[in-house]
C-alpha cells in the first residue's frame, strides 16, 4: 500500500474547504443579487404600471388614447429595456412603445392574465416569459377603464437580459475566484504544513540517530509543540524501557555465563586433576560424585532459566484455584522437616485456618519452597524460620522469616534480580547448598503472575519475606 502524504492530505483539506467556503458564500450571494436585481426591476414595472393606469383614468375614449399616447410612452422613456404595448379589446394597437423593437408585442405568454381594472396591481402579478428572439421578459397585462366605460389592456415589459448576462458575468467570477482561492490554499496549506510538520520530522531524524550503541540518547522535548509533547514523552519513555531491558538482558547474560563457568571450570578441573595420574577406584567415585552434583547444579540452572522465559512469555497460562493457606504451608514444612532437623533448625506454621486465596498451586509451592530454602542456607543453627498467613488490608499475605544477619536495607530490591547475591563471598558455595541467584528472581516473577508483590524487611530481629496476593485472587 502506497504511504500518504500528510502535508499532501492537509493542504488538500484546505483546498476543499475552502472551495466548499467559497462555493456556499458565492452561491449565497449570487441568489441574493439574483433575488434583489428581480424585486427592483419588478417594482418599477409595478410602478409604471400604476402611472399608466392613473393616466388612462382621465382619458375618455380609445381616441384619447392615441391622441395622448406621448403621455403613457413617457413612463418608460429613456429605458431602452422597458417597452409599453397597449391594445383595445378588438386588439387594435393603440399605442406601441419599443414593443416591436424587443419582439414583446405579440405573441404574449398565454397564460398571462389581465390584471382586472378593478384589482390592485402587484408584484404578484408579475409574469414572466421567453419574446420570440430568446429574450427573458418580466411584465404586467393590466385592464384600464376609459371614462366612456370601454376598456384597453396595456402590457408594460422589461427585457431582462442585461440582468442575466451581470449575472452570469458574475457568476464567471465567483467561479474565477473560487477556484484561484483554491489553488491558493493549496500552496499555503502545503507551505504551512510542511512547516507544522517539521517537528515531526526532527522527531524522526533524532529517532533514526538511536542504535543499540546509543540507547541512553533520547529526543529533546524543549522545542517541541504541546500537541506532540505527549508523543515524544511516549518515545522517551519506551526508549527508558528497552535501555532498561538491554542493560538487563546484558547484565543476565553475563551473569549466566559467570555462573555458568564456575560449574564447569569445576567440572574440567576435577577431570583434569583425576586424569593427572593413576586414581584408586574410590577417588574415581568421589570425582564422578562431585561432577554430578556439579551437572545438578547447571540442570537446575538451566530449568530456572527456561522458566524466566517461559513466564516472561505474553501466552504464559496460570492455573488459579481456591487453596487452604496454612494447610499449604504445613504440606511445605512437612517437606523440608528433615534438611530443618540436620541443620538444627525449628520450623513453625501460623495462621488462621479459615484464610484461603486463588493461585496456582504448582506456582506458589514453588515461590515458598525458594524462599524456605533461602531461609535455610542463612538461618543460624538453633534458629526459628516462621511461615504465616495472614489476611491484610491489600490481599493476603504470606510471610517467610528467619532469625539470623540483617541484609542492608540498600539491598533489599536488589535481592530479587537475576544472579544477584548480596554477600559476592557465596557465589563459590558448594553446589549444595549454594544458589544459582535465581530463587528470588523466581519467586517475584510468580508473584508478577498472580498480580501480587513480593518484597523483603530485614532488621536486628530477623529477615522476613512477603507475598501478597491481591483481593482478586484471594478469598475467605
Amino acid at each position: 500500500m502506497a504511504s500518504r502524504s500528510l502535508a499532501a492530505t492537509l493542504a488538500l483539506a484546505f483546498g476543499g474547504i475552502t472551495l466548499v467556503v467559497f462555493g456556499a458564500v458565492g452561491s449565497m450571494l449570487y441568489y441574493a443579487l439574483d433575488r434583489q436585481i428581480k424585486k427592483e426591476d419588478d417594482l418599477d414595472t409595478v410602478l409604471i404600471s400604476r402611472h399608466v393606469r392613473r393616466l388612462a383614468d382621465e382619458l375618455d375614449s380609445t381616441a384619447s388614447v392615441r391622441e395622448h399616447a406621448e403621455r403613457l410612452t413617457s413612463q418608460v422613456l429613456g429605458h431602452r429595456e422597458l417597452s409599453l404595448h397597449v391594445v383595445d379589446s378588438a386588439g387594435e394597437v393603440l399605442v406601441d412603445h419599443n414593443a416591436e423593437t424587443l419582439g414583446t408585442a405579440s405573441p404574449l405568454p398565454a397564460s398571462m392574465p389581465d390584471v382586472p381594472d378593478d384589482a390592485r396591481i402587484t408584484e404578484q402579478s408579475i409574469v414572466e416569459w421567453h419574446a420570440p428572439a430568446g429574450r427573458p421578459m418580466h411584465g404586467i397585462a393590466s385592464q384600464l377603464r376609459l371614462r366612456d366605460g370601454s376598456t384597453v389592456t396595456a402590457i408594460v415589459s422589461r427585457d431582462m437580459t442585461d440582468r442575466w448576462q451581470l449575472l452570469d458575468h458574475y457568476r464567471e467570477r465567483l467561479y474565477a475566484f473560487g477556484l484561484g482561492g483554491m489553488l491558493v490554499a493549496l500552496g499555503l496549506g502545503w507551505m504551512l504544513s510542511r512547516e507544522a510538520l517539521r517537528p515531526v520530522r526532527d522527531i524522526a531524524a533524532s529517532a533514526a540517530t538511536i542504535t543499540v550503541e546509543k540507547l541512553d540518547t533520547r529526543i529533546d522535548v524543549e522545542n517541541v509543540p504541546t500537541e506532540l509533547s505527549a508523543l515524544t514523552q511516549s518515545l522517551n519513555a519506551m526508549l527508558d524501557r528497552l535501555h532498561r531491558g538491554f542493560e538487563r538482558i546484558s547484565q543476565y547474560t553475563a551473569d549466566l555465563a559467570h555462573d555458568m563457568r564456575t560449574p564447569l571450570g569445576n567440572l574440567r578441573g576435577s577431570a583434569e586433576v583425576a586424569l593427572a595420574r593413576e586414581r584408586t577406584v574410590e577417588e574415581y567415585q568421589a570425582v564422578l560424585a562431585s561432577n554430578l552434583e556439579e551437572c545438578e547444579r547447571l540442570s537446575r540452572m538451566i530449568e530456572s532459566v527456561l522458566f524466566l522465559a517461559r513466564a516472561e512469555h505474553p501466552q504464559f497460562v496460570t492455573q488459579l484455584r481456591e487453596l487452604d493457606a496454612v494447610e499449604e504451608l504445613t504440606r511445605i514444612a512437612q517437606y523440608f522437616e528433615g534438611v530443618a532437623d540436620d541443620g538444627g533448625i525449628r520450623l513453625s506454621v501460623k495462621g488462621d485456618a479459615s484464610v484461603k486465596l486463588r493461585a496456582d498451586v504448582e506456582l506458589m509451592r514453588r515461590a515458598i519452597n525458594n524462599l524456605l530454602a533461602n531461609a535455610l542456607r542463612y538461618t543460624p543453627p538453633g534458629k526459628e524460620i516462621a511461615l504465616e498467613a495472614a489476611r491484610a488490608e491489600d490481599g493476603t499475605r504470606i510471610v517467610v522469616a528467619n532469625e539470623g544477619a540483617p541484609i542492608d536495607p540498600a539491598l533489599l530490591e536488589r535481592i530479587f534480580d537475576r544472579f544477584y547475591r548480596a554477600d559476592p563471598a557465596r557465589k563459590s558455595e558448594p553446589s549444595s547448598v549454594g544458589s544459582a541467584g535465581l530463587g528470588l528472581a523466581i519467586v517475584r516473577t510468580i508473584m508478577e503472575l498472580h498480580g501480587g508483590t513480593a518484597r523483603a524487611e530485614s532488621d536486628a530481629a530477623g529477615t522476613r519475606f512477603i507475598l501478597t496476593f491481591p483481593e482478586g485472587t484471594a478469598t475467605r
